[in-house]
């Protein structure tokens, strides 16, 4: 086993919301617990989650691989996954995420040379009113970011 006995038990939280024989239906808490503690979900952890919960390797693999905030590869220390849906488009994400593709000297879906960022794209975060957005480590929310507040924003991150 790969995971740690205390992320099994915060699995068995999860798993206790639900009825015994719809234990599957933890999956995504599952994942969530497991990538924060690995960082990211190699095929051995989406295996050992699958197993844990009862079901196929391939039906853990395809909620992984379906959501964003599921890392399939290691990302850097700092994961911004900047929104990119139409209301954050409509408020300058376009022109942000060019300005940090530029500043990071990556693209989407990359981590730069040091290890300290991975860019992705992001789906709705539920922040339209404070486009556009990016989550930090999905688990941060930074609204109303413009190209002008990038420097300071990626020294913090750099800082912490």
């Amino acid at each position: 086993m790969t995971l740690s006995a205390d992320a099994l038990k915060k699995i068995d939280r999860e798993v206790a919301k639900y009825p015994a024989e719809q234990k599957q239906s933890a999956v995504m808490a599952a994942l969530t617990i497991a990538q924060h503690e690995k960082g990211w979900l190699a095929n051995e952890t989406m295996q050992e989650v699958a197993s844990y919960l009862g079901m196929p390797p391939i039906a853990v693999y395809e909620v992984a691989s379906f959501y964003t905030m599921y890392n399939l590869k290691p990302v850097g220390k700092h994961k911004l996954s900047l929104c990119t849906n139409l209301p954050c488009q409509l408020q300058g994400a376009t022109v942000v995420g060019d300005a940090l593709k530029k500043k990071l000297g990556v693209e989407y879906g990359e981590t730069t040379a040091d290890g300290c960022f991975t860019l992705k794209e992001g789906e709705c975060f539920g922040a339209c009113g404070d486009a556009p957005v990016f989550l930090v480590n999905d688990r941060h929310m930074r609204a109303k970011i413009t190209s002008e507040k990038l420097d300071g924003f990626i020294e913090e991150l750099k800082k912490a």
